[in-house]
This record gives C-alpha cells, structure tokens and sequence, in this order.
C-alpha cells in the first residue's frame, strides 16, 4: 500500500515534500512516504503555499477552496487534502489508483 497518498471516500490526502525554487512546477520523485513536488515560488510569507494551493487545483480541476493543507504548513513536508478531484493529473495517473 502507498503511504504518500490516501483515499478518504471522495477526497485524496497527499503527503508531499515541496522543493521551492524550482525551475518548473511539477511532480516529482515518490519516496518511501512522500511524492516530492518541485515548485517555483520562493519559500516564506506564505507564498509557496499559497502558489501550491492554486497550482495543486488546476492539477485536479478544482476550485482553490477545495484544496487545503492540513498540516506541515511552515515545513516542507506537508500533508494536503484536495476535496472531490474532478480529474488525475496525467503525471499521477498510474500511481493514484483507488483501491
């Protein structure tokens, strides 16, 4: 069983590590107990959550709102829960299957 990712009825829990300052956004490498994400916004000020909230909801086609991290909000491991996806990233496709 995967220990970066968990279906909750219809919402999907990841457990990722955010690379900051990245050349591009985008998944990365999945560990043990996480999938790496690389994003380009800097760390601090809240700013590289807030751009892998927005970034994590056009991956899943969802509204930011339904989008939150749930914990590790000042760390670089965090868990996020996105409520109802409305479509798998084709980088996931593969790796996220329910069940």
């Amino acid at each position: 069983m995967s220990r970066w990712f968990r279906w909750e009825d219809d919402d999907l829990l990841l457990w990722v590590r955010v690379k900051p300052r990245s050349t591009r956004d985008a998944f990365d490498q999945i560990e043990a107990d996480s999938i790496a994400l690389r994003i380009t916004a800097p760390p601090g000020d809240g700013k590289a959550n807030r751009h892998i909230l927005a970034w994590l909801a056009r991956q899943f086609r969802v509204a930011k709102s339904a989008v939150r991290i749930e914990n590790g909000d000042r760390s670089k491991r965090k868990r996020i829960r996105i409520s109802g996806p409305r479509r798998i990233p084709e980088a996931l496709e593969n790796r996220l299957a329910r069940r």
